[in-house]
Formats: structure tokens, sequence, C-alpha cells
């Protein structure tokens, strides 16, 4: 089992990348990749399928001490290294008892 990271204000989501992008190469690397940059379309271009989807997530949260929801399992979540590596730093910093970036339209204030 992996050991558990901690994204802090220090660490940045490259930080979170890193271990992300070794997982990434590692899985595809019987399909000749080599490289992946940070913008790349992992679902589109075929470097991950679904079934590397859900290899990622066990990933996820082996290394990071995080559980990703099946609310979170939608594929803007997973369509690029920085997709990745935003949700990840997200979930963390929502443990971390920060704010982090949220998906959900703000409730309206009463009258």
């Amino acid at each position: 089992m992996a050991a558990e990271r901690s994204v802090s204000r220090e660490n940045s989501v490259a930080d979170v990348k890193e271990p992300i992008r070794a997982f990434i190469l590692e899985y595809a690397a019987g399909r000749g990749v080599t490289e992946v940059k940070d913008d790349d379309s992992l679902l589109k271009s075929n470097v991950i399928d679904s079934l590397g989807v859900f290899r990622l997530i066990a990933v996820l949260e082996e290394t990071f001490p995080l559980t990703v929801e099946d609310s979170d399992m939608v594929p803007e979540n997973f369509q690029s290294l920085n997709d990745i590596g935003n949700f990840v730093a997200g979930k963390l910093g929502k443990a971390d008892g920060e704010a982090g970036p949220s998906t959900h339209a703000p409730l309206p204030t009463p009258g």
C-alpha cells in the first residue's frame, strides 16, 4: 500500500500530480504511452479507460487521505492530469477544513 500524502498550503497541485502521473504512465505503458502532459485528454486519447479510472480511484484513496464519493465520479474530474490534480487538491483542502472549490450553486439569500 502506498504511503499517505497530504496537501498543505505549502504543497501545490503540481505536488499532488506527480504520484498520479506515475500511476497513469505505469498503467498506460502497455499502450506505448511514455509521456502524459498536464492537459492531455486521458479518456479521449485512450490513455486510461474505464477500468483505469476505477484503478486510479483506488490509487487516489490509498495515496491520499480522501474518499472518492459516487457523486465525484464524473468525467470532468478525470479528463486530464490537471483535472485530477485539482480534484484531489480540492478534496484534501476540504478534508483539512479549508473551503476548497465548490461544485454547487450558492444557496439563495433570504429576502
